[in-house]
C-alpha cells in the first residue's frame, strides 16, 4: 500500500501577521530556523483608548506592513527573490486588520507566482513551539492564553489539534486588560498588572476562581469581584492598595489557568504541558507550571514567525487560486 505523497519543501517562507494591533513579518526556513522576526507594535497608539480600535489598527497596518517586510528581508540578509512561499494569518482576528495582511500576501505571491498558505492564528501560536533551537515534539497538552482566546488543546501532531476546553466569556488576556482598567493602569493590561503585582500581596484579597463543568474557563465573575472591591475601597484606598489588588487578581487568573491545565493533562494522560500566547509571558504563570514547555518570550505575543512556522504543516494554495481567499473572524 502506498503511503502519503511526500510534502513539497520550500526553502524560505515569508510570514505576515496583522490579526490585531501588531504588524509583523518574518522569514523562516522549512526546517524551522528563524532568520528574522520583525514586529511593529501599535500598543502605545491604542493605549490612549484603553484598548484596540479596529479602524485605527487597520489604517496603521497599511502604513507599517511593507516597511516590516523590507526590514525582515534586511535582517535575514535576503531578497524577495529568495522567498519560495508566502504565509499569512487568515483568522481569527479583526476583519479589517486581517484583510490588510491577506491583500499584501496575495499581491506578493501573485507578482512572483508563488504558492500561498492561509494560516489559522491559533495554529500559529502552537507552531511557535516548532522553531529552532528548542523544538517541542507532540504529543502534548497546550494551554493557549491570549487577549482573545483561552483554550486547552490536545496537540497530537504539528498540523492539527483538538479543542478540549475554551472560555465561556472573557479570555484570560481580556480579563487582565479589563482588570488593569479598573485599577487605573495602562494598556496592555497584562504587562502592567504583572509588573505591579511583584510589589503586592497575592493573599490580601480573596478573589473567586470559577469552576465550571468540564475543562472550560470563566473569568467574568472574577472581573466583577474586582469591580466590587474597587467600589468598596474607594479611589484613595484603591490607589494605596493597588499592588495588593493586582497581585490578588493575577493570582486568581493564574490559579484558574493552572488548575484547568493540570486537569486537562490528567484527563488525556498527557505527559507534557506547553503554554503559548500573550499570557504565556506572565511571570507568575511561567513559574506556576514548572517543567512546562513555554513559548519564548519574543514569540508569546502576536508575531509572524509563528505564522511562517505553522505554514510548514499546511497545504499551500497554488497560484493563482488564492486570489479569492477571504478572512474569517
Amino acid at each position: 500500500m502506498e503511503g502519503p505523497a511526500p510534502r513539497t519543501r520550500f526553502g524560505v517562507i515569508l510570514g505576515l501577521e496583522t490579526s490585531c494591533d501588531e504588524t509583523a513579518a518574518a522569514l523562516v526556513t522549512d526546517d524551522g530556523r528563524l532568520l528574522s522576526n520583525v514586529v511593529s507594535s501599535q500598543a502605545e497608539l491604542h493605549a490612549r483608548y484603553g484598548g484596540v480600535v479596529p479602524e485605527v489598527a487597520s489604517r496603521h497596518h497599511l502604513e507599517l506592513l511593507l516597511p516590516a517586510v523590507r526590514q525582515a528581508l534586511e535582517v535575514a540578509d535576503a531578497e524577495l527573490g529568495d522567498v519560495e512561499l508566502i504565509a499569512v494569518t487568515q483568522g481569527p482576528g479583526l476583519v479589517g486588520a486581517l484583510l490588510v495582511g491577506i491583500s499584501a500576501a496575495k499581491s506578493l505571491a501573485w507578482a512572483r507566482r508563488l504558492p500561498l498558505v492561509p494560516v489559522n492564528h491559533l495554529h500559529g501560536h502552537v507552531a511557535s513551539l516548532f522553531l529552532e533551537p528548542e523544538l517541542v515534539e507532540p504529543p502534548f497538552l497546550c494551554l493557549l492564553a491570549s487577549g482573545g482566546h483561552t483554550l486547552l488543546l490536545d496537540v497530537r501532531d504539528r498540523s492539527a489539534f483538538e479543542v478540549l476546553g475554551t472560555t465561556l466569556d472573557d479570555a484570560a488576556g481580556e480579563a487582565f486588560d479589563k482588570g488593569a482598567r479598573l485599577l487605573g493602569l495602562g494598556y496592555p493590561g497584562g504587562a502592567e498588572i504583572d509588573r505591579l503585582a511583584r510589589d503586592g500581596d497575592p493573599q490580601a484579597f480573596s478573589f473567586p476562581v470559577a469552576r465550571v463543568p468540564g475543562l472550560d474557563f470563566s473569568f467574568s465573575g472574577l472581573k466583577t469581584a474586582l469591580l466590587y472591591a474597587v467600589r468598596d475601597l474607594g479611589p484613595e484606598e484603591t490607589e494605596r492598595r493597588q499592588a495588593d489588588l493586582a497581585a490578588s487578581y493575577q493570582r486568581a487568573i493564574v490559579r484558574a489557568l493552572v488548575e484547568r491545565t493540570q486537569a486537562g493533562a490528567e484527563s488525556i494522560g498527557a505527559e507534557r504541558i506547553a503554554v503559548v500566547g500573550g499570557v504565556a509571558a506572565n511571570s507568575e504563570l511561567r513559574e506556576s507550571l514548572p517543567g512546562a514547555a513555554l513559548a519564548p518570550l519574543e514569540l508569546c505575543t502576536d508575531n509572524a514567525a509563528m505564522i511562517a512556522s505553522a505554514a510548514r504543516f499546511v497545504d499551500p494554495i497554488a497560484y493563482p487560486r488564492y486570489l479569492a481567499l477571504d478572512a474569517f473572524v
